[in-house]
């Protein structure tokens, strides 16, 4: 009785003839032999040992010979031949598993985050714009959260949403703005920086004249009737956007000191950093010496130049300190020596501190706070990161840093995807700007950092703040719409665009 028989891959639908006999082929070899061929494989012992390659070509020839005697003859050789692919396949995916396995964790993260820089932007445009707007209405809703109280207990006439509706009239207008700015042309940037530096630069002058306002210590705002406006926000912008037209016209001197430092840290950079300074803001001037470092480094500036301005910088820092009572105390504060004798020089710090412990891994639930009520100043601004995370708990409080987290990756895939130095140095200074000023934000209200008065971006009340970092993200969208200059030369795998001045000056004989 003969064994049941299947139909073979690509057959006729015929049932082929099986030999109940052993044979060097096998089953399959055996369904390829025609009737015509059965007195060859019973031709003795001899035969019966043959080997395997000899068989092989004895079938390949059968078959060859079946296939021409019949005109329509099924080709039932396929179910040998795609035996070969297979174990190709399985050796090369067992390759791929091998070289995935020695790949080191810190190489295959990189290559996520970078991604493909072949494909288009879409993906990278709605990560930024879709984590913006997260941000934005949460920082709408904690805003309203954090300043009724505070609104009513200062005046007992006024509505608790007056701040919320202002914040919110800013917010409109920004993803405004933002949406507008993303459908510019790059040629429209570059014509843009010049006069976006000089108009930032006077409105940073105007903050030393009697419209400048003075805000716990800080000469930073210009006030003009009942609106008030931070100059300084707009310099990060114009700063970020001019280093990079700058720079990347100048992409092939970047290794001479001269041309590397100037115009960009002198003049520019300096004489801003200068006028925030006179306004006694060292937390704003930090953050736009973040945007310069990033943008001379994306530029290509030799780094032995970043040693030099680290040395330099940490210097001025330890002086303007030194030369404040104010810093003074903030930093004692930190690092709790004066608790004791000043106790209101570690209030705030502490009842953020509170705020933080009493959400617990859920939160006390939203509108619930109890440190909003006049126990922790600038509730609303600076520290409106602790009432969150009183309200919405530990989980609140990781969602807006992976939030920030997306945002980052999504802007920094938009800068490896392009080969225009532009758009790598605008987006390198945008992301140091937004990012670490997020940073600094969180690390001051949890402790890691003294108190210096930076806001969180998106989130914390403040129209002007929050109208110039949604039109930021409005460059970086535009730039994530174009399409990548030279895009048939881009890399054929993933790789790093930052530093690629830096790495063509060491290409050169």
């Amino acid at each position: 009785m003969e064994p049941p028989t299947t139909r073979p891959p690509g057959g006729s639908g015929r049932k082929p003839r099986i030999r109940r006999a052993g044979h060097n082929g096998g089953t399959a070899g055996s369904a390829e032999q025609g009737p015509g061929n059965r007195s060859s494989n019973d031709a003795g012992t001899g035969a019966r040992k043959s080997t395997s390659s000899g068989s092989g070509q004895g079938n390949g020839q059968k078959s060859s010979s079946t296939r021409k005697k019949g005109p329509q003859a099924p080709d039932r050789s396929r179910g040998i031949i795609t035996r070969t692919p297979a174990n190709e396949n399985s050796a090369a995916a067992r390759g791929k598993a091998r070289e995935k396995s020695t790949t080191s964790p810190v190489s295959r993260f990189w290559s996520w985050v970078e991604g493909d820089p072949r494909k288009d932007g879409r993906t990278g445009y709605y990560l930024i714009l879709g984590s913006t707007l997260a941000l934005t209405v949460i920082g709408l809703m904690m805003v309203l959260s954090s300043s009724s109280v505070e609104a009513i207990s200062k005046n007992p006439d006024a509505s608790s949403y007056d701040q919320v509706i202002k914040q919110g009239i800013w917010a409109v207008l920004g993803i405004v703005m933002m949406l507008v700015i993303s459908r510019f042309s790059l040629p429209t940037f570059k014509k843009l920086a010049w006069p976006a530096l000089l108009i930032s630069g006077i409105l940073l002058l105007l903050v030393l004249t009697p419209l400048g306002l003075e805000i716990y210590g800080n000469k930073n705002w210009i006030k003009i009737g009942s609106l008030t406006f931070q100059p300084s926000e707009a310099a990060k912008l114009a700063l970020a956007v001019w280093a990079a037209s700058v720079l990347s016209k100048k992409s092939k001197l970047v290794d001479q000191t001269s041309h590397a430092l100037i115009p960009v840290l002198f003049p520019g950079g300096a004489v801003l950093l200068g006028l925030v300074l006179v306004g006694r803001d060292l937390g704003t001037a930090l953050v736009i010496g973040l945007v310069l470092v990033a943008a001379l480094f994306l530029g290509g500036v030799r780094l032995k130049l970043f040693a030099m301005a680290g040395v330099v910088g940490a210097a001025a820092a330890v002086v303007m300190v030194l030369v404040s009572g104010n810093r003074m105390t903030r930093i004692y504060a930190w690092l709790g020596l004066n608790c004791d004798t000043q106790p209101g020089a570690c209030y705030q710090s502490t009842q953020g501190i509170y705020a933080l412990a009493s959400g617990g891994w859920w939160g006390v639930g939203l509108g619930q706070s109890r440190q909003k009520w006049n126990y922790i100043p600038e509730a609303s601004n600076d520290f409106i990161f602790t009432i969150l995370g009183e309200e919405l708990g530990l989980l609140g409080t990781l969602v807006v840093v992976v939030l920030f987290a997306i945002l980052a990756v999504a802007m920094y895939r938009v800068a490896a995807r392009h080969q225009d130095s532009f758009v790598r140095i605008a987006t390198g200074g945008i992301m140091a700007w937004l990012i670490g000023q997020a940073f600094l934000n969180i690390g001051m209200v949890t402790g890691l950092l003294p108190v210096i008065g930076v806001p969180l971006p998106f989130i914390s009340s403040g129209g002007s703040a929050l109208l110039l970092s949604l039109m930021a993200v409005g460059v970086v969208l535009c730039f994530a719409r174009s399409r990548p200059d030279a895009s048939s030369e881009l890399p054929s795998e993933t790789t790093s665009s930052v530093g690629t001045a830096r790495n063509a000056r060491k290409a050169k004989p």
